[in-house]
């Protein structure tokens, strides 16, 4: 099978998430055929997984999962049996075979899923430490020019703004921080 050109290079995560953070149809396809290996789920089990997996990066929306749900049914990599008005997911052989041949590609993903949640959990310390007056060093042993505190200041004003925004406000928000982190730490 072809593997198309999506948002993440060649569908492989090789140049990682674009704005929005979204995956190729191919990439996601391959995530949910790695979560069905481990265990039958419902669809929204795994959307619930791939939020937990990627710490809040990446959940995929309703809208993303059935579609790949349904396709992967009808290319017979996934069964799904009825239960009450639920739908349980199951992998085929044929979609262990096509998880397999592709399973660099579904475990490149998942890294970069730990690696993304890894830095917005220190994000998240950091603020909630600040929140907490945690601050590591004493007043008189802290350093930095006052413009970098300001900045820090008005990022955090900032964010508690959008905190609670919509998830796809959440998503921008994250993109923009992660985009700032690598810059800092190019330099």
């Amino acid at each position: 099978m072809r593997r198309s050109k999506g948002l993440m290079g060649d569908g492989m995560g090789a140049r990682g998430f674009s704005m929005g953070r979204k995956l190729a149809s191919v990439d996601l396809q391959l995530l949910i055929l790695k979560l069905l290996e481990e265990k039958s789920r419902y669809g929204y089990e795994i959307i619930k997984e791939l939020d937990g997996r990627s710490k809040g990066f990446y959940v995929p929306s309703p809208g993303m999962v059935y579609p790949a749900l349904t396709y992967l049914e009808e290319l017979g990599h996934a069964t799904v049996a009825a239960d009450g008005a639920r739908k349980l997911y199951s992998i085929t052989a044929p979609g262990k075979e096509h998880l397999t041949n592709n399973l660099a590609a579904a475990d490149a993903l998942f890294i970069q899923f730990d690696r993304a949640g890894e830095r917005m959990d220190r994000v998240r310390r950091a603020l909630d430490a600040e929140d907490n007056g945690e601050e590591s060093e004493p007043p008189h042993e802290r350093r930095g020019l006052r413009e970098l505190h300001r900045a820090r200041r008005e990022l955090k004003l900032a964010l508690l703004d959008k905190w609670h925004g919509s998830r796809e406000e959440q998503q921008r928000i994250a993109v923009i921080l992660l985009r700032a982190a690598a810059e800092i730490a190019a330099k």
